[in-house]
């Protein structure tokens, strides 16, 4: 193994997959920095309080413990001494407006059960839907879930497999193929949506999530999702990493084709021999790299890529508990398609919405005052590019309708209820996380941004930049983004010559995955 003393790395964003990236990299030897915007870690899993009210800012639940789970093994550290997860099941409570309930749950007799309740002619179909997504999932996941693609020959040598599952194929049309119930098929497709993909374009790849959440399940951090957050954070700083938060940053310095450090919007400059930037990727490119000539062409060409919509959020605290509602609630409007085409095609704020409903307090209570309940509501939306909405005049309008939609169909009594409120808006993506258009999450992930089509993991004209994160391979997503953060820390350690380092960490994945953790 090589030297790694005076070799000095910097990530920049402290997100998931910057976290991920950092402790890798200390791990390995290198003098690590993580530089971080925000007052709090975590990026778009930051945590706000507010009234004794704690809200998770973005991501609320963790589907594969084990890619978390070796980032401790390889620091020799037990994961249990940082961060407790608690098992959810059902994931998922499902309603429609026809009043049709339905739990999406990982236990395989209760779900053929549900299914069977709802619609008893595909029961069948859905155990060979399952059939093939599996095999999905252990191609796209478990094989190539955290193989960096450098090279076009890295995507012909999969292309056969990729061709032979179909992933020309959109998630909505594998799921139809199976399952004829409209109502199962939103089931099945609408995970997609949760790492910004439209089911009816999104490659037929991502129907991995669904076997991928049967096999490990649900888990929800005790403290919420910002305690697995402090936990990595932790992890990092055991390990001898550096953290510096409130610090933005203004630039990636490079000289002669190679990285040379950062500069701070203070002025500051942090040397470094190598920086992995965890930011937004457009960000990246046509900001913090806005100096350096050599990527003006990819500046151009990642705006002009699809990105996901965007999303409305409203944090709320209430002092009643509401019935029927679990942990995590997807509530189905009207239209199904033709919602989706407004938000990702036409750039339309649609009138009718379907919406993801987060209630944290019902298995963590010290995530609300006593006597009180925590909640957020999001609204897919379309992305700045996709429509021109002033947020500061809509916002209002839009929370209303949302708030009285939940009021009049699943939260009775609600308006009366709410002690303590915050709204983020498209505009808060851009201003706060540098998300180009608002975008919740980052490149859409349709097949021709995916795998090699997706942002590589190490820059092929700048010496010592390497990217992580949603943007990059292989999407978003905690299982995502903790795999990118791999992918970019296996391609570095080829790059200095840390062959241990990359035979410990695929044996602690074979370990885990063995295991089933």
């Amino acid at each position: 193994m090589h030297t790694t003393e005076k070799k000095k790395a910097l990530v920049i964003g402290s997100g998931f997959g910057g976290l991920a990236a950092a402790i890798r990299l200390q791990v390995m030897g290198f003098q690590t920095t993580l530089v971080e915007k925000l007052d709090k870690p975590g990026g778009r899993a930051y945590m706000w309080e507010q009234d004794g009210f704690k809200f998770d800012a973005g991501p609320t639940v963790v589907t594969a413990p084990h890619c978390l789970e070796e980032l401790f093994k390889l620091a020799k550290k037990n994961m249990k001494d940082y961060v407790q997860l608690i098992p959810v099941d059902p994931m998922y409570r499902l309603f429609w407006e026809d009043k049709t309930v339905f739990d999406y749950t990982g236990v395989e007799k209760d779900l053929l059960q549900n299914i069977e309740r709802l619609a008893p002619d595909d029961v069948e179909g859905y155990s060979k839907f399952q059939k093939y997504a599996t095999k999905v999932f252990e191609k796209g996941y478990l094989q190539l879930g955290h193989v960096p693609f450098l090279k076009i020959r890295d995507m012909l040598a999969v292309a056969p497999d990729l061709i032979k599952l179909q992933a020309h194929r959109s998630v909505y049309s594998i799921v139809s193929k199976f399952i004829r119930e409209p109502k199962l098929r939103q089931a099945f497709s609408f995970n997609s949506l949760l790492i910004g993909g439209n089911p009816f374009i999104s490659s037929a790849i991502y129907t991995l999530i669904h076997p991928l959440e049967k096999k490990w399940g649900a888990w929800f951090p005790k403290g919420g999702m910002h305690a697995l957050v402090c936990g990595l954070t932790k992890l990092f700083q055991d390990c001898g990493g550096t953290l510096h938060l409130s610090t933005p940053v203004e630039s990636i310095e490079t000289a002669d084709g190679k990285v040379t450090g950062i500069k701070t919007l203070s002025g500051k400059f942090l040397p470094a021999d190598l920086v992995v930037s965890n930011a937004d990727i457009t960000h990246t490119y046509t900001h913090l790299l806005r100096n350096e000539a050599k990527l003006k062409r990819k500046a151009r060409a990642v705006v002009r890529k699809r990105h996901s919509p965007s999303l409305f959020l409203i944090y709320f605290g209430t002092n009643k508990s509401f019935d029927g509602l679990l942990m995590h609630n997807v509530i189905f409007g009207k239209r199904y398609k033709e919602l989706l085409e407004d938000i990702f095609d036409h750039g339309k704020l649609a009138d009718d919405f379907s919406l993801y409903l987060h209630a944290p307090s019902t298995k963590d209570p010290s995530l609300a005052p006593d006597g009180c309940h925590s909640f957020y509501v999001l609204a897919p939306v379309p992305n700045q590019v996709k429509a021109k909405i002033d947020w500061t005049t809509e916002a209002p309008i839009y929370r209303e309708k949302i708030i009285s939609y939940l009021e009049k169909n699943y939260m009775p009594g609600l308006k009366a209820s709410i002690v303590t409120e915050k709204v983020f808006t498209p505009d808060d993506f851009t201003s706060r996380l540098h998300a180009f258009a608002g975008s919740a999450f980052s490149l859409e992930p349709v097949l021709t941004q995916s795998a090699w089509f997706r942002t590589h993991n190490r820059d092929s004209t700048i010496k010592g930049l390497y990217f992580c994160g949603a943007g990059t391979h292989p999407g978003a997503g905690i299982p995502g983004v903790v795999g990118s953060g791999k992918a970019t820390a296996d391609v570095i350690a080829g790059d200095y010559g840390f062959k241990k380092y990359t035979e410990a960490s695929n044996a602690f994945s074979l370990e885990l995955l063995n295991a089933g953790v």
